[in-house]
Formats: structure tokens, C-alpha cells, sequence
């Protein structure tokens, strides 16, 4: 009776440290939501489980073997993180690229075979997004998170106020993404036929250091319209 007493007095002492020391982590590493999650984040994130569960009810072992492995996937796992914001090409390893499976109305069937998903997944994934007809979709693009973005041809896109003096509909383009996270997408110029000098007059960029500064970048070719969302605010 007094060895059952002393297991679950055990248990509930590690329950509370497993909990405790799961709960720093994850505050650590920050807060995504469900479709935002990786394989990386779900395999860690398992893991992590996993282990405070043991530890939670193995009192034959010391508690701080599984705080130490804890430790060691949630170190892993805060480089991975730190390295795919600062490193453009570890990032493309660890989350891919977004593909295009509908482009200016027409599916990309070598990019849908790349995605791994068949034309019933992605009708049915456009459904979901409220289109029932694939003639309706100007593009449909397949983000890393496996969410599917869907820009509606110009004469299926909710009508705004702008559009009630328009006798005619202009029809849908995608901007073209020119900076990402301080660097140059060259095939983004490459689409919006620009070179890297236009870019940087337009921008006003003459150092690396105001290129770093720039978040994000894009130019609608229709209206000749260049936007940047900078990390300074400016």
C-alpha cells in the first residue's frame, strides 16, 4: 500500500515537471495553428509528447534523463527554426515552395503529378474553398502548409464598389513576388520581365543592408504598381 502511495505521489511530482517543462517549450518556440504546422513541427512535436508522457509515469528512472532529451528536440528544433528564417535555401528544403496547379485558367498537370495529388483532391480542395466549377478559377495555388489559395476569374470575384463604375471586368493576375525576407526572387523578375537594377531604383536600394530591411516586395504589372512592406515600418 505505502509502495502504491509513493508510485502515484511519483507520478503526479513528474506529471507536473513534464507538464510544466512542455509548456515553457512550446511557449518558446511560439504559437502556429494547425495548417500552419510542418512535418518538422508535428514530428517534434510528438516527440516532445511522447517523452513527457514517460516520464510522466516511469518513477525507475531519473526525471531528468527525459528533461534531458526534452532539451536536446527542443534545441533541434529552435535551430531548425533560426536557420529556415535566415537561410533562404534551408528554408526551401524544410517547407518546399508554393506551386501553381492552376495558371491563367488552365491546370498544370506536371505540377499537380509534383504535389502528389490527383485532380478528384483538387476539385474537391476547391469545393472546399466554395468553387464547383474549375472554369470559375483564374489560379490555384498550393501553399507549403497543404491550404490551397484560389484567385477567382474576373467575372467570378465578389463585386466591390470600385467595380460598380466599370462597365467592363478587368480580368485577375497575380502579382509578381520580387523580394522575400531581404532577397532578390530572380524568377520573379523573370515573370514581371524586370531586371535587378529596375528593382533597385524603383526601391531606391544602394547597400545590402536596405535590401536585408525590405520583408516583402511585389509589382502588379497592370496598374505598374510596386509595393514594399519594410521591417522598419517605413
Amino acid at each position: 500500500m505505502l509502495f502504491g502511495i509513493k508510485s502515484i505521489y511519483w507520478i503526479l511530482i513528474n506529471s507536473v515537471i513534464s507538464f510544466a517543462y512542455l509548456f515553457i517549450i512550446s511557449k518558446i518556440l511560439g504559437k502556429k495553428q494547425i495548417a500552419q504546422l510542418e512535418f518538422i513541427d508535428y514530428a517534434v512535436g510528438i516527440s516532445l509528447g511522447s517523452i513527457a508522457a514517460e516520464m510522466a509515469i516511469d518513477y525507475d528512472s531519473p526525471f531528468y534523463y527525459y528533461l534531458i532529451a526534452m532539451s536536446i528536440f527542443f534545441a533541434l528544433a529552435l535551430i531548425v527554426s533560426i536557420a529556415g528564417r535566415k537561410c533562404a535555401f534551408f528554408k526551401r528544403i524544410l517547407k518546399g515552395k508554393p506551386l501553381t496547379l492552376i495558371y491563367d485558367g488552365k491546370i498544370n498537370y506536371e505540377t499537380l503529378k509534383k504535389s502528389k495529388i490527383d485532380t478528384n483532391d483538387l476539385l474537391s480542395m476547391l469545393r472546399e474553398k466554395g468553387y464547383f466549377d474549375v472554369n470559375d478559377v483564374a489560379y490555384a495555388i498550393f501553399e507549403t502548409s497543404g491550404e490551397l489559395s484560389v484567385l477567382p476569374k474576373g467575372n467570378r470575384r465578389p463585386v466591390v464598389i470600385e467595380d460598380i463604375d466599370n462597365e467592363k471586368v478587368k480580368p485577375s493576375s497575380l502579382s509578381n513576388v520580387l523580394i522575400v525576407d531581404g532577397e532578390i526572387s530572380y524568377s520573379g523578375l523573370a515573370e514581371a520581365d524586370k531586371s535587378e537594377d529596375w528593382l533597385k531604383e524603383r526601391l531606391k536600394i544602394s547597400s545590402d543592408e536596405e535590401l536585408e530591411n525590405v520583408i516583402l516586395a511585389t509589382y502588379d504589372s497592370e496598374k505598374d504598381e510596386l509595393t514594399a512592406h519594410l521591417k522598419d515600418g517605413n
